[in-house]
């Protein structure tokens, strides 16, 4: 059975209650409203456990990482039914505190500055935001102290500023990477597909059709996985996107900038190494963002991601 856990008084309990003999604890985070993308997370954490370990899964929707305008009030809520997944899971034990317990003064006046990659792709378009991730991670890791933590690949660009974090700051955690997982359409599942129409379901799947065909353009070179990517975009203009790049995936500043400064290769030509082709777009009133790996030293490495 997995246990509720709304308090820190009870996270604490849970943790003292796991002895000094037991294997990693194996932490989730996640903002709720679990999917079938959750349930590989949870999949990848059970495992990474092992027999002696224990998962633990948090269930917060953090207001630090939303902006003015965005869906914090309307951003789904289903704790029942991410209880019975986790059940179904094997998962311990579910951390879903309230934003009190989270923040007891207030939101914190010192938070965690994501750095240079930060300031990139979405922090462009949604400040702050990375300042909100990391810094709840970072409490979450405080509070749960795990030995391991899950992340999805979907989120690329907040997985790496997670890993530099957890780097640069001595954490001890280790991160855990699972590829995006997606519907039979392509599209990569998000608690906030929930909210496209019929219709505009059927126009978001224009990104990873965009993305795919950019990653098979990568024989030709970082301009040919843009263009390509460009070509099928423009083919739904009811696609309003906010950004398409090409990007280094430690760093997330331009690939071919970053390929051109390592003596690589110039933009146009043949590259060598791997790049995240990104992509953020609003369908409706639903902003969704989506990223393929793009190998340039052996072809396109987008089927599992």
């Amino acid at each position: 059975m997995t246990a509720l856990l709304r308090t820190r008084e009870e996270l604490f309990s849970f943790r003292s209650g796991l002895g000094a003999r037991r294997g990693p604890l194996v932490l989730v985070p996640t903002m709720g409203a679990l999917h079938a993308g959750h349930r590989e997370l949870l999949r990848a954490a059970r495992e990474a456990a092992g027999a002696a370990g224990v998962v633990l899964v948090s269930v917060f929707v953090n207001p630090l990482q939303f902006g003015p305008g965005e869906d914090l009030e309307r951003y789904p809520r289903t704790l029942d039914a991410d209880l019975k997944m986790c059940a179904e899971e094997g998962v311990a034990a579910v951390f879903a505190p309230a934003a009190a317990q989270m923040y007891p003064d207030g939101l914190p006046r010192v938070t965690v500055d994501p750095g240079p990659a930060g300031a990139l792709l979405e922090g462009v378009f949604r400040p702050g935001f990375f300042g909100g991730v990391l810094t709840v991670v970072l409490k979450l890791f405080s509070l749960t102290r795990p030995d391991a933590a899950v992340f999805g690949e979907k989120d690329a660009q907040q997985l790496a500023l997670i890993r530099r974090m957890v780097a640069d700051l001595d954490l001890g955690v280790s991160i855990v990477p699972v590829p995006t997982v997606r519907d039979e359409d392509g599209l990569a599942m998000s608690s906030r597909n929930k909210y496209l129409s019929a219709a505009e379901r059927q126009t978001a799947v224009t990104l990873p059709r965009a993305l795919r065909a950019g990653a098979l353009a990568a024989w030709a070179g970082p301009d040919a996985v843009l263009a390509a990517a460009r070509r099928v975009l423009s083919q739904a203009p009811e696609v309003v996107v906010d950004y398409l790049e090409l990007a280094d995936p430690t760093t997330f500043a331009p690939y071919a900038s970053t390929a051109a400064a390592a003596g690589a290769a110039l933009p146009g030509t043949a590259a060598a190494g791997a790049a995240v082709l990104a992509v953020a777009a609003r369908v409706g009133t639903t902003r969704l963002i989506d990223n393929v790996r793009v190998e340039f030293n052996g072809g396109p490495d987008a089927a599992d991601h």
